[in-house]
């Protein structure tokens, strides 16, 4: 028998050639063809129509299910890890953004001096001259997951470099995260909606933005940790099982040791087992998948050095600890009902919530007092009000991820997807299990701080690429189900009688038209046909039973699920595309197209850390804005004042000071620190928007709330309140530091014509600024970067400034000396 023959008689129970004479109609033809995914129920939905062939046993349908599965599984994640390689394709294997480099560099430590030595790794060169204790200070998950696979590959002498681990790490593990996302939503609703979900995550740009290749950073491996950790919190609870509580735990426990937002699981588990209480959902499911969470996984937090004693002595873990205290208190109210009679029972219950509820509120209170109990920081206020930040904490408003998310982000990060995801989360209000009130609670928490800080789009996608696959697999359920309604025996009779009432009207009209001429005899006639018929009309509809409600033609089935398969296309598409032009390419390689097209690389940064890794001794120390810091650790090997881990404001301020003071007074500071190159970077000439000039604002905020009687921001405004960088900008911008050496000869590549800064479209006047305390060490092809050297005192004790002037030939002009004889009259 033909493959395509056991195929139909598979699905039909006939072969093709019955089927194909059985098909009368174009319905029948559209029907036949919408049946085909009946053979793939895990893809498309359950469909119940058309029972499959006696000849298939259940387990044949079942194994074969599972393996299509499998497959399409392997899919989703081949896709996923090829759709984060772009970066790796068209530029080459590298680590990409900041903070990655000190996660790279701090895992080459790990890979070559083993795990002890990184843990009590002191780096000297780091925030100069006070260095950086780095195992009491970061969150090593990331690069302890970097060194297991590096060791393990090595022991089966695979010598795999660890910076190919690092840089394809986070495509590795978003195959991990979809098939997390699979076993999450497959307990929200069924395998189909799973395979929806992993692959909407798999190449949904939201997620793909912090995972592409070489994005070496905690956020790789966090999102894995934080599905997995919801899927075994909803185990635990629907199971009542203490295992699946303690593997919650343990994957809490790497998820703390790898990214300081486990505080949003922290807070996630807490708030869903507060509600399911208030929603008076109190089981011992609950009470044995909280507790064994909660116990376990704090214990074990505390074992992360930077995390310490922080579950019991921050506000943000207070939460946790107050759900699991009410917990107790509900469990022993349940456990004293059942020995007690009812009105004792409520005497008791009424005097102990009192009584408890007064007695916390007391302690918290008293431990947050005395200081056992640390007050909320300024990144939770920040997300309860967007310009907290910007009043009181500037260094946390300059960066760019912390900034409220503008609505077109949510359209390129979600797609389609955010469409789909209000149907989805309103689905869950229909059955409402608890596992749905989770997701429920998931969407509106996330959605809210991912509106206040683009950095959370990351926290939202997760829950949203859920709600979205529970809606569209619905949606598929419908309308891929192929069934008809059966039609009922006393349907068909009715049926017979009307076309029986049918042919004879035709009948008697005519007669009617034969008897017009007969007289009225033949009227008489017709007019009691007339009345038979309507009779007839009103019996049939009597005797009909309500019609069924579905969707039953083949034709409106076909239009929504090519609608959807065309939304699905196109969601691809926009996600290759997203993909690979705005999230594959690394912050230290830029590209541009040139006249025909081809690609052309800017390579200026590589450049300019190269050259100070060549040029500059091994222990000088660079000053820069903190933005770079981690990059001219990892790829110039050179100290740095400041860097990305911005623990210190003071010393953040101290940069930013000396960027905004005039080189009279910036030149103190850089003595002080010991300080031999100042690098800045500039994208006037190339029309590169991220440079120090559009920073510099943050740096005057930063300094002014240090130094607010030296450094005061409206200074650096025209009077009419402009920031510009022409010959109408004020004094105290001209003469900052960062101006000088940001437009120092810039006026010379113009030549006789106008110097014009690409960013802000300015003229730039033709006699640019002079330096006396640094000169000009090295600028990159495209004048992206420059270096500058700080100059030594002077041998005779002058200053730099006179010093400069008499080297240049400038001597000052002495004036005729006064006689002092007197005149002879």
């Amino acid at each position: 028998m033909a493959i395509h023959t056991q195929v139909w008689r598979a699905v039909y129970g006939k072969s093709a050639d019955a089927i194909e004479k059985s098909v009368e109609n174009v319905d029948e033809s559209i029907r036949a063809i919408i049946c085909i995914p009946r053979l793939f129920p895990f893809t498309f939905g359950h469909v119940d129509g058309l029972p499959l062939s006696n000849n298939v046993s259940p387990t044949t349908v079942a194994n074969t299910a599972s393996l299509l599965r499998i497959v399409a599984f392997g899919l989703i994640s081949a896709a996923a890890i090829a759709s984060r390689l772009f970066a790796v394709i068209n530029f080459e294997s590298i680590i990409h953004e900041f903070d990655p480099w000190f996660n790279y560099r701090a895992t080459r430590v790990l890979a070559a001096k083993g795990f002890y030595e990184f843990w009590n790794w002191f780096d000297p060169t780091a925030w100069y001259p006070l260095g950086r204790v780095v195992g009491g200070t970061v969150y090593p998950g990331l690069m302890a997951t970097s060194g297991v696979i590096y060791n393990f590959l090595h022991y089966f002498n695979l010598p795999v470099d660890i910076r190919n681990i690092c840089v394809l790490l986070a495509p590795g593990f978003s195959a991990l995260t979809a098939w997390a996302t699979y076993m999450f939503t497959t307990e929200m609703k069924d395998s189909s909606a799973g395979l929806l979900a992993a692959a909407f995550i798999g190449i949904v740009p939201g997620y793909i933005s912090r995972s592409v290749a070489g994005s070496y950073d905690n956020e790789a491996i966090a999102i894995f940790l934080l599905m997995i950790t919801f899927y075994l919190w909803i185990a635990a609870l629907k199971q009542g099982s203490a295992l699946y509580g303690t593997l919650a735990a343990v994957f809490y426990f790497y998820m703390v040791a790898a990214w300081g937002g486990y505080a949003f699981i922290t807070n996630m588990i807490p708030v869903h087992a507060l509600v399911l209480l208030l929603m008076g959902r109190f089981s011992g499911r609950l009470y044995v998948a909280y507790c064994s969470w909660y116990a376990i996984g704090t214990l074990s937090s505390m074992q992360v050095p930077f995390v310490g004693f922080q579950p019991v002595r921050t506000s943000e873990h207070m939460g946790a600890l107050g759900v699991f205290g009410l917990l107790q208190i509900v469990a022993f109210a349940s456990l004293v009902r059942s020995h007690l009679s009812s009105k004792q029972f409520q005497d008791l219950l009424t005097v102990s919530v009192i009584s408890m509820g007064l007695l916390g509120a007391g302690a918290f209170i008293v431990m947050t007092y005395k200081g056992w109990i640390a007050p909320w920081t300024g990144r939770f206020y920040s997300l309860w009000d967007t310009g907290y930040a910007k009043k009181y904490i500037p260094i946390i408003a300059s960066v760019s991820e912390h900034q409220p998310t503008a609505w077109p982000s949510f359209f390129m990060d979600l797609q389609f997807l955010i469409f789909l995801f209000p149907a989805g989360v309103v689905l869950c209000f229909r059955d409402l299990r608890d596992e749905h009130v989770f997701v429920i609670i998931y969407a509106v928490v996330a959605s809210y701080f991912a509106g206040v800080m683009v950095r959370l789009m990351l926290t939202l996608t997760p829950v949203v690429c859920v709600s979205a696959a529970v809606a569209l697999s619905t949606l598929l359920d419908i309308y891929v189900d192929v069934a008809e309604p059966a039609v009922p025996e006393n349907e068909n009779s009715s049926a017979n009688g009307t076309g029986a009432a049918t042919a004879d009207a035709k009948k008697a009209k005519k007669n009617a038209a034969v008897g017009s001429q007969a007289g009225p005899n033949a009227a008489a006639a017709a007019s009691s046909t007339l009345s038979d018929i309507v009779n007839a009309a009103k019996s049939s509809s009597k005797s009909s039973p309500s019609k069924q409600k579905g969707i039953w033609g083949a034709d409106a089935r076909l239009v929504i699920i090519l609608n959807a398969i065309g939304m699905l296309v196109y969601f691809v598409f926009h996600c290759t595309w997203v993909t690979a032009n705005a999230y594959s390419s690394p912050s230290v390689v830029l590209a541009s197209s040139n006249p025909d097209g081809s690609q052309h690389l800017i390579d200026d940064y590589r450049e300019a850390y190269y050259w100070l890794r060549m040029n500059t001794p091994q222990d000088a120390v660079v000053m820069s804005w903190w933005d770079y810091g981690y990059q001219i650790a990892g790829m110039a090997d050179r100290g740095t004042l400041v860097d990305n881990n911005t623990w210190n404001n003071t010393h953040i301020a101290t940069v930013g000071k000396a960027m905004s003071s005039p080189e009279e007074i910036a030149y103190p500071i850089l003595r002080q620190h010991d300080v031999d190159y100042v690098l800045v970077i500039f994208g006037g000439l190339l029309g590169y928007s991220g440079d120090d000039i559009n920073k510099f604002l943050w740096m005057v905020r930063i300094a002014q709330g240090v130094w607010p009687d030296e450094i005061q921001e409206p200074n650096y405004f025209t009077p009419t309140g402009e920031y510009r960088v022409d010959e109408r900008a004020s004094d105290a911008m001209k003469n900052s530091l960062m101006y000088k050496m940001s437009y120092y000869r810039f006026a010379e590549l113009y030549g006789n014509g106008n110097a014009i800064d690409r960013v802000r479209n300015q003229n730039i006047p033709k006699i640019g600024p002079t330096l006396d305390y640094v000169e000009e060490a090295f600028t990159s092809e495209n004048w992206i970067v420059r270096i500058f050297k700080v100059r030594k005192e002077d041998p005779l004790g002058r200053d730099l400034k006179s010093a400069n002037a008499f080297a240049q030939g400038k001597k000052r002009k002495r004036s005729k000396p006064v006689s002092r004889r007197r005149a002879v009259v």
